[in-house]
């Protein structure tokens, strides 16, 4: 009876062994844990069938699939490209599009890699608008350019479930060329505008020795006595010849003199 009861465990035991691994192993595949960023598509027999949010979740194996996706703020450094401005002139961008998903499900199941798709159409528009825009415009409204840019392509991602939060033109490089010729312009620029201070100035200067001669033709005497003051400053060095030609009163003064003697 006892071999009998022994046999009849043992049996027991071989059955539910296996059974209770399986089961084991069934439930730790079943377990899906989701960060606080992730969002988790299931797909059950290849139909959407909802998202999962963060936390500990569990899914049917083999029937059910989950896709991962990354909720937070990503990067796509748009590589550096040629564009023609209106004015066909050939200029170097480099951009970068930061954009987050915000509806996991259409961010999978309307597009097949949306991190690529966001950085085909950037360069797409990028080329649209520069085109649109001659090349002082590009070089100024730098700024403009990108929210022009941002607008059309939110516009189109929007049905991907995916938001462009920004969009940064980081450089745009000129011709040799073209640099040599700007250069050369702002060269240009800043010799008028000293031309313009230097004419000024002397304008200033002589408008003060005109009202100077103005003041001293008034006063009596005055005209003498600044070229007294002036033949003192430039005699201070007694290697000097000064030649001193005499007003008209001062000649005048000499011819009645001579006229006496």
């Amino acid at each position: 009876m006892a071999d009998g009861f022994s046999l009849m465990a043992a049996l027991l035991f071989v059955l539910v062994l296996p059974l209770g691994i399986f089961l084991v192993v069934l439930l730790l595949a079943s377990i899906r844990v989701l960060k606080e960023w992730q969002r988790g598509v299931v797909l059950t027999l290849g139909r959407f069938s909802g998202v999962r949010n963060p936390g500990l979740n569990f899914i049917i194996p083999v029937l059910q699939k989950m896709i991962y996706v990354d909720m937070r703020i990503r990067t796509a450094d748009i590589p550096r490209q040629e564009v023609i401005t209106r004015d066909n002139i050939p200029v170097l961008a480099n951009t970068v599009v930061y954009f987050r998903v915000m509806d996991a499900a259409k961010a999978v199941i309307r597009i097949e890699d949306y991190s690529y798709a966001v950085a085909q159409y950037t360069q797409g528009a990028l080329r649209d608008v520069i085109g649109n825009h001659e090349l002082d415009f590009v070089l100024q409204e730098r700024e403009k350019i990108s929210n022009d840019i941002k607008n059309i392509v939110d516009a189109e991602t929007d049905e991907w479930g995916i938001d462009i939060t920004s969009i940064k033109i980081q450089e745009i490089e000129l011709p040799a060329e073209m640099k040599r010729a700007m250069a050369k312009q702002a060269e240009a620029e800043r010799e008028r505008r000293g031309r313009i201070i230097v004419s000024r100035g002397e304008l200033s200067a002589s408008e003060n020795l005109k009202r100077a001669a103005e003041n001293l033709a008034k006063s009596r005497g005055g005209m003498q006595l600044r070229t007294l003051q002036t033949i003192k400053e430039i005699a201070a060095d007694p290697s000097e010849k000064i030649v001193v030609l005499l007003p008209s009163e001062m000649e005048g003064i000499a011819k009645n003199l001579l006229a006496k003697k």
